[in-house]
């Protein structure tokens, strides 16, 4: 049996892969991980990739460099150009990030699906926050990334990030093993909720990158700001920060999810359905205001 085959095997087995991923020490994995993710060791770096590449579908064809400093320097790797073009229509939202549609749909009664029959709230999710209200009728999308996928994401329209508001929490796996089995885990886990506001049409759309095990650390440029769980800064930044389409907002120091949050008015593209694949700059929301 090779090795892929038996990787498989147990990654199948959902209990092991549970009591693997999740019944450990999270947070303190995560910390620990991310100071080792930065060693810039040669060959601390090479054997740490190549061990990222049995367990995984890395493909690094479409990185900028051919060369990293560190298995950190992997992760949050910058493509080449043109890799990402973005959809040039004034109408579409596009998808911030790459990722696997976990979930969809209309919000109703104040309530999102993290998997099909498990239900979270909105208020939940985005905390104190009084957007609530702006998508209480709107629709969300949640989009996973696996370890091995680009894990920088961008801004989707032309917009302003009006309010970041990092909420600490844990660090349970987001896969589909996980979302089975942990009750309102997005709401458990580390996040930052991201407020913006469309240039063209004023509506407003919400980001939710939540962290995970390995994960737990989200870096904002426009902020010049690392969030994680040991942050001690402000919980809620005010700011005014333009962004045009595509441009990059920061990225996940690993894998992880993004929730987006769209008000009425933004209706979901006809190819977004559970389990479809998306890249970043591809059509995930449509604008029917205006």
């Amino acid at each position: 049996m090779t090795f892929k085959k038996i990787r498989d095997l147990i990654f199948m087995q959902e209990d092991l892969n549970f009591l693997l991923t999740n019944r450990i020490p999270r947070i303190a994995l995560t910390r620990w991980m991310g100071r080792f993710s930065k060693i810039r060791q040669p060959w601390v770096r090479k054997v740490s990739i190549a061990i990222w590449k049995l367990f995984s579908d890395l493909d690094l064809s479409e990185a900028k460099k051919d060369r990293f400093d560190s298995l950190h320097d992997c992760f949050v790797r910058e493509l080449k150009a043109g890799a990402r073009p973005f959809d040039p229509a004034p109408e579409i939202v596009c998808s911030p990030s790459d990722g696997i549609v976990g979930a969809c749909g209309k919000i109703e009664a104040g309530q999102m699906l993290q998997i099909k029959g498990m239900a979270y709230t909105l208020k939940e999710l985005i905390g104190a926050s009084e957007r609530w209200a702006d998508h209480a009728d709107g629709h969300y999308v949640t989009l996973r990334l696996s370890s091995s996928m680009y894990h920088r994401f961008h801004a989707p329209q032309d917009l302003t990030v009006q309010r970041v508001t990092h909420i600490q929490g844990d660090t349970w796996n987001v896969n589909p093993i996980a979302l089975k089995r942990v009750e309102r885990l997005f709401c458990r886990n580390e996040r930052a909720v991201i407020e913006t506001r469309l240039d063209a049409s004023g509506l407003p759309l919400t980001l939710v990158p939540v962290g995970a095990i390995l994960v737990s650390s989200i870096r904002l440029h426009f902020l010049n700001l690392r969030l994680h769980h040991d942050y001690l800064g402000p919980q809620s930044i005010e700011c005014q920060a333009p962004l045009s389409k595509g441009q990059e907002m920061g990225w996940f120091e690993h894998g992880s999810t993004i929730i987006v949050l769209a008000p009425p008015g933004l209706q979901l593209h006809p190819s977004i359905a559970t389990g479809y694949r998306i890249k970043v700059g591809e059509p995930l929301l449509i604008e029917t205001v205006g």
